[in-house]
């Protein structure tokens, strides 16, 4: 019964906010706490609630203070030499956008803070996606992708809980995954370039000022007169689009193009440059040039902090984060300023956190995710016992999505391996088999860093998770490919 509950509450979670009847919170909150009274637990629901907050507390503080951080760190420049890089790269066009993206996002994750990397990923590529009208599920759901590709390096969680799971080390788990996650990301990399040219065709091939136009350039959008509305977008050309597109140079322009995206839109983002766009604004007053090196050695600091375990991360957060602010802006006036401007993140994300708890807090307290792995642990049929590497690779795809990592690989990864060994399965291949599934991890909506996401974009979770799911699976699948192919799993 509860092993039916269990996959019915995920299930109707999925389906009511992809089909965008609920919000992601409202869905978090009400489903489960109706799910618990169906299990006959509802006078246990309080407990269950505050067993699940007390749980994520520490990840909503990290969060918030995460997100302050490197909010203030990329209102002071911090990270706009990485971004002018990226984006000289990309210029306009839209498949060298999308790979930027997969690109940025991989460097980034480097930290093995998936908030982190979609922070700067989104602060940076946001401009250019709305500036050139492009898909931004195709950036979140890149930018996910890549981060989950990056999030098994050891200091990024997974690999550390399947070495304490199963007592053993990190690195005999993790080094021999590096050609198969290779190969993961390398399709990651595959995959923005088939998507960043379904976009070039859907809004044409876009040259900023400076640029060489190519000589079939069917039309030209013509840069604003000073002062009119439309001078705040970047001009651009617009080429090799199945139909014209003309766009007059004056306040009350209008546009037509086979797509809606072909025309720029303005949204207020820094202007272009000379040589390119900016998708961060060179001349905001936030910057602190003098403080640069300051500030990327305290980055330096607190990610080796993070990464050597020194205090808890969120403490860490907090200490960088006063440390950044006192620093940076010393007058009090302008620190509450910077705090205001993040205002919306911290409490979009703390909010969805805390709602995740009531999801995660009912799940494990009603016993209803481990029937749900026992159920399909029992389903493997003995004869697949030899290749319980190949099965635990399998599982880690939905298990990982429904479940925190922290369930999947304390509660379920030792069964697995146990499973194994009665076949003589070595522990270390089914521990590097459990982490094959993070690409699709990273997109579940109890992965607090999706939240961030998505909201900064300006996306619909729904949709988000409607296009990523299936991307995000199938890069799980070559790891797990690569892996066998490598005699490595």
């Amino acid at each position: 019964m509860l092993t039916f509950l269990g996959f019915a509450m995920i299930a109707t979670f999925l389906v009511l906010i992809m089909m965008k009847k609920m919000s992601p919170i409202a869905a978090l909150v009400l489903i489960p706490a109706l799910f618990c009274v169906f299990a006959g637990k509802g006078a246990h629901l309080g407990d269950y609630v505050i067993e699940g907050v007390g749980k994520l507390a520490p990840t909503a503080a990290m969060l918030m203070f995460a997100i302050v951080y490197f909010g203030v760190m990329i209102d002071v420049g911090l990270f706009d030499p990485i971004v002018r890089g990226i984006l000289r790269f990309c210029k306009a066009d839209p498949m060298r956008v999308v790979v930027g993206t997969a690109v940025l996002a991989a460097i980034v994750s480097l930290d093995g803070d998936g908030s982190t990397t979609f922070m700067i990923t989104v602060s940076a590529m946001y401009p250019l996606y709305k500036r050139l009208g492009l898909s931004l599920v195709v950036m979140t759901g890149v930018a996910a992708t890549a981060n989950g590709v990056m999030n098994t390096l050891p200091w990024g969680g997974p690999t550390a809980r399947a070495a304490t799971a199963l007592k053993l080390d990190a690195a005999d788990i993790f080094v021999p995954m590096i050609p198969a996650l290779a190969v993961g990301l390398l399709f990651v990399f595959v995959l923005a370039y088939v998507l960043g040219v379904k976009e070039r065709r859907r809004v044409g091939t876009l040259v900023l000022p400076g640029q060489a136009a190519p000589e079939d350039a069917e039309a030209e959008l013509v840069p604003a007169a000073p002062g009119t509305a439309a001078a705040a977008a970047p001009a651009v050309a617009v080429t090799s689009v199945p139909a014209s597109v003309s766009v007059e140079g004056s306040a009350g322009s209008s546009a037509s193009a086979a797509g809606p995206a072909a025309a720029p839109h303005g949204n207020g983002s820094a202007p272009a440059s000379e040589d390119g766009f900016q998708g961060l604004d060179p001349d905001r007053p936030t910057l602190r040039p003098r403080l640069y090196w300051f500030n990327a050695g305290l980055t330096v600091v607190l990610l080796t902090a993070m990464i050597m375990e020194l205090l808890p991360i969120p403490v860490l957060f907090l200490l960088g984060a006063a440390l950044a602010l006192t620093v940076n802006f010393p007058h009090m006036p302008d620190q509450k300023a910077r705090i205001a401007a993040h205002a919306d993140n911290v409490l979009n994300v703390a909010g969805m956190v805390f709602a995740a708890a009531v999801f995660t807090g009912v799940l494990t307290g009603t016993g209803m995710v481990k029937h749900m792995a026992d159920w399909l642990v029992g389903a493997i049929p003995e004869g697949m016992g030899p290749h319980m590497a190949l099965v635990t690779g399998l599982l880690s795809l939905p298990l990982t999505y429904f479940m925190s990592n922290d369930g999947f690989y304390f509660g379920v990864l030792p069964v697995l391996a146990e499973a194994g060994a009665a076949h003589g399965v070595s522990p270390l291949e089914i521990a590097r088999a459990s982490l094959v599934g993070q690409a699709l991890h990273m997109s579940s909506p109890l992965v607090p860093a999706v939240y961030v996401l998505v909201g900064m974009a300006k996306v619909e979770f729904g949709d988000h998770t409607r296009f990523t799911v299936k991307w995000a699976a199938l890069t799980s699948l070559v790891v797990l490919a690569a892996g066998m192919l490598f005699g490595i799993i």
